[in-house]
């Protein structure tokens, strides 16, 4: 049996938007939610199939899959739907929360369920980023309580199954013909009651903690750059794994240095009269050397940049590739001059054809004769 158009099946345009999407999925899931239609195979399959239509068109990647190549698409990229409703819940489950005030009667408590992630701020100095460092930090996290192992119930006792849901979390009530789940009143959805709290962390199964961990700080990251540290972050609940602690890297700006990329630039003051006759000027540079001497050409001109290959920030992108240092020329004209460096530059300007004589020392303006 061929399927039927996503669009139709929710009753929307082609260039419906993101909340017509999910209105409408809204409308329908409520008309042929399971517990509404006991026993009725076809409001089964209409709730399945408006599911699946949701699941694809909510989904940017899938809908433009889905828009260019159909339901043969989506196929080609493994997507089959979903097998039955616990699949559907599993995947829905918060958004029926949201829409309808109930979600999944059918043992929603037994999902495993990430625990919550972290984040660390770390500040370099590009030095610092540059060589890659050894970092010990500390930081605060929920976990297990290691006096009841994170059942929340005191020595020699466990947490009994609640008698008002019975163990499932939900609680059903009945409105006419309507069959409605809610979260259990008595448990708050745990399928689980303490009788006898833990002393040490009152029955909340978690204790705040401090943990110390050394962070290895790779070289060439830069402002943005994230570590991912694996079951770092705080426990998941039934039985789900940690979360992870992501440590954001804030590279502090230098002085003499800017940062490109993987490249560096930096500004180097030379006298006109170096600039003019060339010379060598020795800059610091990040690495073993620990400063440069730069070549400054003959006839160099002001904001001229000179390029030195290998220089700059090693890259954690190219195993042993470094960027480059780009030197950018500043001449500095000197604001004070004795009479003899005067009598000099005036002889010299006469070389050039610039000079009038005359005490008024007016100079000829470029080509003009």
């Amino acid at each position: 049996m061929s399927k039927r158009d996503y669009y139709d099946v929710l009753g929307v345009s082609r260039n419906a938007g993101e909340n017509e999407i999910k209105k409408a999925y809204r409308k329908l899931a409520l008309e042929f939610h399971p517990d509404r239609n006991k026993g009725n195979k076809e409001a089964e399959e209409r709730f399945k199939e408006a599911a699946e239509a949701y699941e694809v068109l909510r989904d940017r990647e899938k809908r433009d899959i889905y828009d260019r190549f159909g339901h043969q698409g989506l196929e080609g990229r493994g997507f089959r739907g979903f097998s039955g409703f616990e699949d559907i819940f599993s995947s829905f489950g918060d958004i029926f929360d949201d829409f309808f005030g109930f979600g999944n009667s059918r043992g929603r408590k037994t999902r495993e369920k990430q625990g919550k992630s972290l984040r660390y701020d770390i500040e370099l100095s590009l030095k610092e980023a540059y060589y890659g460092i050894d970092r010990e930090i500390s930081f605060y996290r929920q976990d297990v309580c290691p006096e009841c192992n994170g059942s929340g119930s005191g020595f020699g006792s466990e947490p009994q199954i609640c008698p008002t849901c019975q163990g499932r979390g939900q609680v059903v009530r009945s409105q006419g013909f309507f069959q409605i789940s809610s979260t259990c009143p008595m448990c708050h959805g745990q399928g689980e009651i303490i009788t006898n709290p833990c002393s040490n962390c009152s029955g909340q199964g978690r204790i705040r903690i401090e943990r110390t961990i050394n962070v290895k700080i790779p070289p060439g990251v830069d402002t943005g750059s994230q570590l991912r540290l694996r079951n770092e972050g705080e426990p998941g609940d039934f039985g789900g794994p940690k979360g992870d602690l992501f440590v954001v890297i804030h590279v502090n700006e230098d002085r003499f240095f800017k940062r490109e990329g993987d490249d560096l630039l930096c500004e180097v003051p030379v006298s006109f009269v170096q600039a003019a006759l060339g010379s060598t000027v020795n800059i610091p540079v990040l690495g073993e050397d620990g400063d440069y001497d730069l070549d400054i050409p003959q006839g160099t001109q002001p904001g001229e940049i000179i390029r030195i290959d290998g220089k700059g920030m090693p890259s954690v992108r190219r195993y042993h590739k470094r960027g480059d240092l780009y030197a950018k020329v500043i001449v500095k004209v000197p604001q004070k001059l004795n009479q003899r460096q005067k009598d000099l530059l005036e002889a010299f300007a006469e070389t050039e054809g610039l000079a009038v004589t005359g005490r008024a020392k007016r100079w000829k303006a470029f080509g003009r004769k």
